[in-house]
């Protein structure tokens, strides 16, 4: 469940930089496709955060947390690569 909790938070993370590009930006695609470009290593670092406190606090080893961590950047970070793909032309 938490898995994925801490996803649905990467996909809200992934709208607020969107609707920052939009509103920031000039409201073109090309804002858009920048928004989800910074949003990845941003993200990165988020789900990062999270492997550490499993690591850290829950007790549980890298290896154990590596392919959730794996997971839980890779879901939104491939859809915020859709956009940058598909607004970056």
């Amino acid at each position: 469940m938490h898995t994925i909790l801490v996803m649905g938070g990467g996909f809200v993370l992934l709208v607020v930089f969107l609707l920052a590009g939009r509103l920031m930006g000039d409201g073109s695609a090309l804002a858009l496709a920048t928004a989800a470009k910074w949003f990845i290593p941003a993200w990165f670092i988020g789900a990062g955060i999270n492997m550490a406190v499993g690591v850290i606090k829950a007790g549980y080893s890298v290896a154990e947390e590596l392919p959730i961590f794996l997971l839980i950047f890779a879901v939104p970070a491939v859809v915020a690569g859709l956009v940058w793909w598909k607004f970056g032309r």
